[in-house]
């Protein structure tokens, strides 16, 4: 998917949940509201195809930054990327973990439902199979989640908002990258991925959608 084609599927999406009067956040959490840390949906929405998947899920209060409601943790299943390429960093649990996934980034969203931030979380957040910056980057373009049992227009946004920010996701993997090196001289190999490092996020940059829809010949 082109930036200009992924432009073109967010306005559409946007329209359309406008058009339904049910924005982003009502077809992710419950009417009542999220339970903080839930995910949503429970056991992640999973494309049938390829694999790559996301999850929803608000932070209580004081452990999430002001204007935030909560954010989507998109991540590549480990399936998309090539056979036999071992992990920078294993999960404690090695090849017994649970989700054999590697994180991508999380989209912020405000209480509006409108993208606010992108940002990098470090490995213990996820217990993902950390790869480097430029294995992610050259599998940006194979994450897709059109094909989740959850509702189409949230699948078919977070698809197109990867592919439109593409750049810049690929710059925060790596200064998440950059990050992470400054933690093992810090903390030592181990430690640095690790909650005992005492740092979750790694990497952020604020999304303004109209300046980068209007930066684009559409």
């Amino acid at each position: 998917m082109t930036q200009v084609e992924a432009a073109h599927v967010i306005m559409e999406t946007i329209t359309q949940m406008a058009r339904e009067g049910k924005p982003l956040m009502l077809r992710v959490v419950p009417e009542a509201g999220a339970t903080f840390w839930t995910h949503y949906p429970v056991k992640d929405a999973r494309d049938k195809f390829c694999k790559s998947r996301w999850y929803y899920h608000a932070h209580a209060a004081g452990h999430r930054d002001t204007g935030e409601h909560g954010h989507f943790h998109l991540f590549l299943h480990r399936s998309q990327l090539p056979d036999g390429l071992e992990p920078k960093v294993w999960p404690p649990q090695g090849e017994k973990a649970r989700a054999h996934v590697t994180h991508l980034v999380c989209l912020s969203i405000d209480p509006d439902g409108v993208p606010r931030s992108w940002f990098t979380v470090n490995r213990f957040v996820t217990n993902e199979f950390l790869y480097p910056a430029d294995v992610m980057i050259e599998h940006l373009p194979d994450f897709n989640v059109d094909h989740t049992q959850e509702d189409d227009l949230v699948n078919r946004f977070v698809t197109a908002m990867v592919a439109l920010y593409r750049d810049e996701i690929a710059e925060l993997l790596r200064m998440r990258d950059a990050r992470h090196a400054e933690l093992v001289a810090e903390h030592g190999s181990e430690a640095a991925y690790e909650r005992v490092s005492g740092v979750e996020v790694l990497s952020s940059m604020p999304i303004d959608l109209d300046a980068k829809l209007g930066s684009l010949e559409l």
